[in-house]
């Protein structure tokens, strides 16, 4: 999966779009790295081309399933240093170290998509060595999981060892959470692209489809109901909304004529008469051309 971390400029808002394995060069991944940004040096260029523009806000989508802690980690300080309003929205799967960089939002700021998964889970890392190589290893991966889980507490308003064991769920492979279990164990604040329950109707078909709702209907039954045109709608269940379809209906028949098609007249065809006016033509011809002649 390819690592793409592109800064646009929009007026007084960035927008930073971090995808694929975090960490990883640029020119291992990209046939032209020019705009792809993968690796913590490569966002501190960017980051300064921010401060220079003063940018208010930051809006940072976040589409990747983790990579190299050490990157995340300077990217999450990178982000936090900033002085801008910081969003971040984390879209389909959202894990490992991505997680980590989707904690730099302002307070209130960490979206997630309603279709996304999210999954924290204790470091890990490839070793080759003696006894001495691994237990230097062990230590070091044991340090990583308390400082991920202490930035995973501050923003939550949870314990450390509560998120050291959501982290370690699974023999430390972690588990993949819900928008909702997100939300309730504070790793995000909001979720997006859902469409809210409480959005009223507007118009005459969406009004119409709610009738056909009983827990909707009981709602609009409570609410000042506005006048509406006069509509036409077969089978309309009974209902309070003033309606004068049928009597619409009756005066529209009542004006309306038969379909009737006029008589063709066209005089240009010799010996064809449909009309009178097509036969006084056809005389007048007949008499231009003997006095012609």
């Amino acid at each position: 999966m390819e690592t793409n971390i592109k800064i646009t400029n929009e007026a007084s808002v960035c927008t930073i779009d971090i995808e694929g394995v975090i960490g990883v060069p640029e020119g291992e991944q990209f046939g032209d790295s020019v705009h792809s940004v993968a690796t913590y040096e490569r966002l501190r260029e960017e980051v300064a081309r921010i401060k220079n523009i003063d940018a208010k806000e930051i809006v940072v989508n976040i589409r990747s399933t983790g990579g190299d802690v050490n990157d995340a980690l300077l990217i999450y300080e990178s982000l936090t240093a900033l002085n801008a309003k910081i969003t971040t929205r984390c879209y389909g799967y959202t894990a490992s170290a991505a997680t980590i960089i989707a904690q730099a939002a302002s307070d209130g700021c960490r979206e997630i998509s309603a279709s996304a998964l999210y999954l924290v889970h204790l470091s890990s890392s490839a070793v080759e060595g003696n006894a001495s190589d691994l237990k230097e290893r062990i230590e070091l991966l044991k340090k990583t999981d308390d400082r991920i889980a202490s930035l995973y507490a501050a923003r939550s308003g949870h314990s450390k060892e509560q998120m050291l064991a959501l982290m370690g769920e699974n023999g430390g492979r972690g588990r993949w959470l819900s928008p909702e279990e997100v939300v309730a164990a504070g790793l995000a604040d909001t979720i997006i692209g859902v469409e809210s329950s409480n959005k009223k109707t507007s118009g005459i078909f969406d009004r119409v489809r709610a009738w056909f709702s009983p827990a909707q209907r009981e709602s609009e039954q409570h609410d000042e109901v506005a006048p509406i045109s006069d509509v036409n709608v077969l089978h309309l269940p009974d209902n309070s909304l003033p309606a004068t379809s049928a009597i619409a209906l009756e005066e529209g028949q009542s004006a309306a004529r038969k379909s009737s098609t006029m008589p063709k007249e066209d005089p240009s065809l010799e010996g064809v008469a449909v009309s009178h006016n097509a036969l006084a033509y056809a005389d007048d011809m007949r008499n231009f051309k003997t006095r012609g002649l």
